[in-house]
């Protein structure tokens, strides 16, 4: 089941670029493979590895890039996974480059190697059976993305078997297990669940028939139904109401979660109002992420009840699930009792100006948050103003903001800098896909040009923004230490305000971003609103005398 949801209406299809394929993973090895076995300006200097040797470096290379990667991708998810690809990219050439110059071993050198694993092969085993013993997490989410039958089930679950592991945190994601394999694990579940604390089974029932996959979950449910977990992923699996309650027995059975997922589980109002039955508490709940479902409203309301009850929460996770304004109100005020939140993700959804107003009363009781993304929720500047107002007072420590798509005007950006210029631990700020122009680009620049040493990232892209709010805000930002980057593409910078932006950082390029969408005639038709080109020096002399500063809501 695809749970993909277009939930806001000013916004295109996008395809998700991240994870990449089992088979893109494969071509990408065996490319690099070629590379490290192929006559180049590298091997010629520095020598060809041998096939073995090149094929093990490639299958090292890519898992070590790809899983930077994830982690980035997991922790600041970007909707259609690019930052992610090119992460993975950057990391793969720069691996594949040091390899390149390692060159191959010597013969010296392997035949050194031989010679101590040969003398050390009894050591080894001795060292494998202690290390077996006091290893924590058993993963086979590494390998091919394949069915799991029986037979290989039981020798690649065979180190779960062992007497005396230590094994407190699972992982079978990535393979998809049949009936065979799930009896295969059944007993080895059993044996293991008074020692397990997390238990990732996300992914785990991908291509098998509807009753195969529910009988799957019914097993492993039973198998581990008693356990005291901490952390339980069931992401991946569209679940839907039928899949939830197979896990019911597992579910019902677990007082002390600290983290909860079920991302992409096609969770349905049906599906919400199972967990929210099934799960007898929630009082110790930390994390909580039901990304990319469609809840919608009255899943949502189930959904708040959860919220209501986890008052410990400090990560909660709600983004691409089709809510709109009454499950947006429910879920804010649910979302008062929790007053130990840091990370709060709402994207894509159709919350509104009313659930906006209603969010904004819950950040008044957050003063630990330190990650709020709020972008496509339709806002608009009531909205976001309630919201900025609130957080003023409120977050002293919040690292990144998101606010992109919202139909944000000018009229608000006043109130949007106040904030801004409070937060002196901002790392990143999105306010892509707005309307604030020219004189909301001033606003936060100005609001950014005190302190603000942590600032990393600013998004100011699709905004209208001319010649000089652009230019402002780059003067601003190029002066910060840790600056990474400025996306400033698709606006309606002139040709010589491009020229200037890139000279303020012609000693830094790689902080500014790409600029192939601007439209340098973009704003032709607006001579008669006074903001044309030629009127740009007057409105630049105009808005510099701006102060930071606040309005009521």
């Amino acid at each position: 089941m695809d749970a993909t949801t277009e939930n806001s209406q000013c916004r295109s299809f996008s395809i998700k670029l991240w994870p990449p394929s089992q088979n893109t993973r494969q071509m990408l090895v065996e490319r690099m493979t070629n590379n490290l076995t192929s006559k180049s300006i590298f091997t010629q200097r520095y020598g060809v590895l041998t096939l073995e040797e090149a094929e093990e470096n490639a299958k090292n290379i890519e898992d070590t890039a790809f899983t930077t990667a994830n982690q980035h991708y997991e922790k600041e998810p970007d909707g259609d996974g690019s930052s992610a690809v090119q992460l993975y990219a950057r990391e793969c050439s720069k691996l594949l480059l040091e390899v390149l110059k390692r060159g191959p071993g010597t013969k010296e050198e392997r035949g050194v190697l031989a010679s101590e694993e040969t003398k050390d092969d009894k050591q080894e085993l001795e060292s494998e059976k202690v290390s077996a013993a006091h290893e924590t997490l058993f993963d086979i989410s590494k390998g091919k993305r394949s069915f799991l039958e029986a037979e290989e089930a039981e020798e690649i679950l065979r180190p779960l078997k062992e007497p005396g592991n230590s094994y407190t945190k699972i992982c079978f994601s990535n393979r998809s297990f049949g009936l065979g394999a799930a009896k295969v694990a059944e007993p080895i579940l059993v044996s293991l669940k008074s020692q397990l604390k997390e238990v990732d089974f996300s992914d785990f029932i991908a291509g098998r028939p509807e009753a195969e996959a529910l009988e799957v979950m019914k097993i492993f449910s039973a198998a581990l139904e008693g356990s005291i977990l901490k952390s339980l992923n069931l992401s991946n699996n569209a679940l839907g109401e039928k899949g939830v309650r197979a896990f019911g027995p597992l579910l019902k059975s677990q007082s002390s979660l600290q983290e909860l997922y079920l991302m992409n589980d096609g969770i349905s109002e049906e599906a919400a109002r199972a967990v929210c039955e099934l799960i007898p508490s929630t009082e110790k709940l930390k994390v909580l992420q039901f990304h990319n479902n469609m809840t919608g409203d009255e899943g949502a309301l189930a959904i708040s009840e959860v919220v209501k009850h986890s008052t410990l929460l400090e990560d909660f996770r709600c983004s691409s699930t089709r809510i709109g304004s009454e499950g947006g109100i429910a879920l804010s005020e649910a979302l008062e009792s929790c007053t130990r939140l840091k990370k709060l993700d709402l994207r894509d959804n159709m919350f509104g100006v009313d659930a906006g107003v209603a969010l904004s009363k819950a950040f008044s009781r957050h003063a630990d948050l330190t990650e709020i993304y709020l972008s496509y929720l339709n806002l608009e500047d009531r909205g976001t103003i309630a919201i900025v107002n609130a957080l003023k007072e409120s977050a002293p420590l919040l690292a990144v903001l998101e606010l992109a798509g919202n139909d944000v005007t000018a009229e608000a950006a006043p109130v949007i800098s106040a904030c801004i210029a409070v937060k002196q631990h901002l790392v990143k700020l999105n306010l892509a896909e707005n309307e604030l122009k020219d004189e909301g680009a001033v606003h936060i620049s100005k609001a950014l040009e005190e302190g603000h040493n942590q600032l990393e990232e600013v998004d100011m892209s699709t905004n209208f923004v001319r010649r000089a709010g652009a230019r402002l805000l780059a003067q601003v930002v190029i002066k910060k230490p840790g600056f990474k980057l400025l996306n400033i593409n698709s606006n309606i910078i002139s040709e010589e305000g491009i020229d200037e932006m890139k000279e303020i950082f012609k000693k830094s390029t790689d902080l500014l971003g790409p600029l192939d969408e601007n439209d340098p005639e973009g704003g032709e038709g607006d001579e008669e609103s006074g903001e044309g080109e030629g009127n740009e020096d007057e409105l630049e002399s105009k808005l510099k005398n701006l102060e930071v500063g606040g309005q009521d809501d």
